[in-house]
């Protein structure tokens, strides 16, 4: 499943909860309402947002994924549920918003090792020998996400604004000092991050030896759309929760970055087995990988510069997750407090 949250133009105001087959955005609650009187599939609870699905747990997961069966050798675009409302929507017809808009959390790891060298090579230093002993990650602003084609406003106090190409999963199952063996079971979904960076107030405040924090605080991009694991099941690697996926970022339209998802270090395992270590993850939590080796300007330049401008389009792509791409604008943030 690929799961999105998306606007239609009739309803501007009203995110939707929806789920991608072919080129098009199945409405999951018109589908419903189709599979009812067509298929006569017994309507079941299907909450109003990814968020509250993921909640749900395996009984609505199932349910979801039964009226996307469904539908398979439909022509979506011409099925029509009760009140005549489209079943199926053109992609390009709609607005996809983050797929979470309001995570609970958002730990942001730092796993990959050939990021880890030339970052610490960058400032002069060799990687610290704790880093091979435990990964490492930071909290980060949980309210300030952005969705596909969203605009990141320039931080005001920054001259060195930059992304980063990661990955993320998504948790389904809650829970508490979870073994790297059994983390796969509670990973709803993966997605594409991007970890916007403000490298010179990073710079500044982690020299206090806390941080990143306003470094980081402004922004995080997530999308187009959430996706199960057993989309991914061909490309699985034998480390929990790796998969063999291309990484590619472009700066407008030049490629500047260039990795694969199975070059990390610390699997999605170990990863959220630290993370739940002596604490409990909850479902929507996000787990974010890191950037991958070359994924950032920060190595590109040696931290030199020069770094992202207004205007600027960047674009992060995951083999089988899709294109997250954001303009860089010159205005203050609006984020919507709901």
């Amino acid at each position: 499943m690929k799961y999105v949250t998306f606007l239609t133009p009739g309803a501007p105001h009203a995110p939707r909860l929806g789920a991608v087959l072919d080129e098009a955005v199945v409405d999951l609650h018109t589908a419903r309402d189709w599979a009812q009187g067509a298929r006569a599939i017994s309507p079941e609870e299907l909450p109003d947002s990814l968020l509250g699905l993921i909640r749900g747990g395996s009984p609505v997961w199932a349910y979801a994924r039964k009226l996307v069966d469904a539908l398979e050798g439909e022509d979506l675009l011409g099925l029509r549920g009760p009140g005549r409302q489209a079943v199926g929507l053109p992609l390009d017809s709609v607005q996809l918003l983050p797929p979470l808009s309001h995570p609970p959390s958002v730990r942001d790891f730092y796993a990959f090792e050939r990021h880890v060298k030339t970052a610490n090579a960058n400032r002069g230093c060799q990687v610290p020998a704790e880093w091979y002993e435990f990964p490492v990650f930071y909290f980060t602003n949980p309210h300030a996400i952005f969705g596909p084609n969203d605009e990141i406003p320039y931080p005001q106090a920054t001259r060195a604004l930059d992304y980063e190409l990661e990955i993320a999963c998504v948790i389904g199952l809650a829970g508490s000092d979870i073994p790297p063996a059994r983390a796969e079971e509670h990973i709803f979904g993966y997605t594409i991050l991007n970890d916007w960076s403000a490298r010179d107030i990073q710079r500044r405040e982690m020299k206090v030896g806390l941080g990143p924090a306003k470094g980081k605080d402004f922004a995080t991009s997530l999308g187009p759309w959430l996706v199960t694991p057993d989309e991914l099941k061909d490309k699985r690697t034998d480390q929990p929760g790796v998969y063999d996926l291309e990484m590619v970022a472009r700066i407008n339209g030049v490629e500047r970055s260039h990795g694969n998802f199975k070059e990390i270090y610390y699997s999605f395992g170990e990863l959220i087995a630290r993370a739940s270590a002596d604490t409990v993850l909850l479902p929507g939590d996000v787990i974010g990988s890191g950037t991958v080796g070359t994924g950032c300007l920060l190595e590109l330049t040696r931290g030199e510069g020069p770094w992202l401008l207004p205007g600027d389009i960047v674009e992060l792509e995951i083999e089988r997750l899709g294109i997250l791409m954001n303009r860089v604008v010159k205005k203050k943030a609006q984020i919507s407090p709901s």
